[in-house]
């Protein structure tokens, strides 16, 4: 790259309000700060990794990849940090495409290490440079356990590319990152992910983009997190130089990171080896040094991008929470709309088993052809007794009647059950339709009533006929009536229970029932109570009606689990989002006791405007 002028730099310090080592009584600072501090750590590690979002609403991308994030940061840098804090300092080369962060990088270690150039992007995967006495650290893979090390240069993302430089002081390793902007998706995640594993971030754009959006996001989210930073304004002109390096400081002071460090590059061209001059860098080169050869302000530094990241989780944690509570409303919104649906299909029947809408049609015609005719009902109640026997004749001689009439009852039961079930799969479905997180659960069928929905109806209402049989037995077994007269009875019985349980009034006739053949209802009442009282009457059709009611809500119930069964897979964990705030304020209290916070400082070396400190 072309450039030229001379370097200039801003002074400054981060300000590092870390507590360092010699500052904690009783505390080794090569180990965990607190004993708490890494069982917390683990414990929100798992519930994060528990926490599923999978109800599609607007908060659960972003809570699915803010989780990732935060698993990767626990992974790649918070857990083997907090275990080891004399591990060298990880400073992650950071910017925009082409801002010259692997040529700077190169420069700074005196060597060719990264690949630099005008293609775009140049750095795919990762390259870690370290003194080859701080190499064993690196190749162990605490730090960034999902790359895969490697010692040749690679195309694959996934690996980290070591390499040892001699003129790289130990304490000291440079991770040259892909582009934070880059065109590929996966470079962009990867950058992200290596700037969360920092210990300082080491900013670089250009006199060109130093105003960008993209970097300014990422180092609002530094500010956040508490990182350590230092800044690199790249090829400047010398003529804008003084120009442009105020600018930026004003807008690193009105973001709050006016204590970040800011080099100066101006233009200039790079030697044989694609190095930049020695005195373009030696502002830089000579601050690294004497960090280097700090372990207090380095120990500062590990400590104050610590706590920070520490003291960043609790607030990234609450928002996981809010979004796994959102699925938890979802859900049970989801599941009220079913229910609600299925529960207007339980009172239309209830319903039809009240107005008297079962009276009529076939039902009523069968039922008068059974025990007579319309002259009979007129003399009703002067012929008790004898229609007592009318009835047993009925199904002793007559068995056709009676089964038809049984026929006719288990039909328009099953037609008010499947109409009543298709309305309320229609209202679920269309429920669902409505609700974001509905329509992604919803399949064609579910607009529909189970195929087998008719074959269960058919079965239920049989079973029903079969219960009011046995319910008639059980209510008349030490009556004359029933040991006189038998099964035959039992049966002529039954089917006057079932024509009765079709009026709630309970024989009383309303106006509709007297529109849809009051002499029925009439009629039942009469056989009923001249057989077994008209307490036993009521007893009768009660027991009847609540074990069809009964049977409906289970029939119904089947048919809304379909509906539910999918909410169910969907669901998360019950108190998903308690347990994430809980597991949050159990590392914030440790954080608390574990020494990294407090108000003794040890500040880094400041730049120099000649380069040395």
């Amino acid at each position: 790259m072309t450039t030229q002028g001379d370097p200039t730099a801003r002074t400054g310090a981060p300000a590092v309000a870390a507590r360092t080592g010699a500052g904690d009584a009783g505390e080794d600072s090569s180990g965990p700060p607190g004993d708490g501090l890494p069982a917390a750590l683990a414990g929100l590690r798992a519930a994060i990794g528990a926490a599923r979002f999978p109800l599609a609403l607007p908060s659960a991308e972003p809570a699915r990849q803010a989780g990732a994030a935060l698993t990767a940061q626990l992974d790649d840098y918070l857990l083997p940090r907090l275990a080891r804090l004399d591990a060298p300092l990880l400073v992650v080369v950071g910017g925009s495409t082409g801002a010259g962060k692997s040529t700077l990088v190169n420069s700074l270690v005196q060597a060719r290490v990264s690949a630099a150039g005008v293609l775009r992007p140049t750095t795919r995967s990762p390259v870690l440079v370290c003194s080859p006495a701080d190499s064993a650290w690196f190749r162990q893979g605490e730090l960034l356990p999902g790359l895969t090390r490697t010692n040749e240069p690679s195309e694959d993302p996934g690996t980290l590319h070591l390499v040892t430089a001699p003129a790289l002081p130990p304490g000291l390793a440079f991770l040259d990152a892909p582009d934070i902007d880059s065109v590929v998706d996966a470079n962009r995640a990867l950058a992200g992910q290596l700037l969360a594993a920092a210990d300082l971030w080491l900013f670089v754009t250009t006199a060109a983009r130093y105003a960008d959006a993209v970097p300014w996001e990422l180092l609002h989210t530094a500010r956040a997190r508490g990182v350590v930073i230092a800044m690199v304004l790249d090829r400047v002109p010398a003529e804008a130089a003084d120009e442009v390096a105020a600018h930026l400081a004003e807008m690193l002071t009105a973001q709050g990171l006016g204590a970040a460090p800011l080099f100066v590059l101006p233009e200039t061209c790079v030697d044989g080896q694609g190095l930049l001059p020695e005195k373009v860098t030696a502002p830089l080169s000579a601050w690294f040094a004497e960090l280097a050869a700090d372990a207090e302000a380095r120990a500062a530094v590990v400590r104050q991008t610590l706590d920070g990241a520490l003291a960043a989780l609790r607030p990234a944690v609450a928002g996981l929470a809010e979004a796994a509570d959102e699925q938890e409303t979802a859900a049970e919104a989801l599941d009220e709309r079913v229910r609600a649906a299925y529960r207007g299909a339980e009172r239309t029947v209830e319903q039809g088993l009240s107005d008297g809408r079962l009276l009529r049609g076939e039902v009523l015609a069968r039922w008068q052809e059974f025990v007579g005719t319309g002259e009979f009902f007129r003399t009703l109640e002067a012929r008790i007794g004898r229609l007592r026997d009318r009835v047993v004749a009925a199904v002793t001689g007559r068995p056709a009647p009676a089964a038809e009439l049984r026929t006719a009852i288990e039909s328009q039961l099953v037609t008010l059950l499947r109409g009543v079930a298709a309305e309320a799969a229609e209202n679920a479905y269309t429920g669902w339709r409505a609700h974001p997180a509905g329509a992604a659960l919803l399949d064609p069928a579910l607009a529909h009533p189970a195929e087998d929905f008719p074959e269960r109806a058919e079965r239920l209402v049989r079973d029903w006929q079969r219960g009011v049989l046995e319910l008639v037995r059980a209510e008349g077994g030490d009556r004359r009536f029933v040991a006189r007269t038998a099964a035959y009875a039992v049966n002529a019985t039954g089917l006057a229970v079932m024509i009765a349980v079709f009026a709630s009034t309970a024989f009383i006739p309303t106006g509709l029932e007297v529109a849809t053949g009051a002499g029925t209802t009439v009629a039942a009442q009469a056989v009923l109570q001249a057989i077994f009282g008209d307490q036993a009457v009521r007893t009768l059709a009660s027991k009847a009606r609540g074990d069809l009611l009964e049977r409906v809500r289970d029939l119904l119930h089947a048919d809304a689990a379909r509906f539910l069964a999918r909410t169910d897979e969907a669901r998360p964990a019950a108190g998903t989002g308690e347990t994430l705030r809980a597991t949050a304020e159990r590392v914030e209290a440790a954080r608390q006791h574990s020494g990294l916070t407090g108000s003794d400082a040890a500040p880094l070396p400041l730049p120099k405007e000649d380069g040395s400190s």
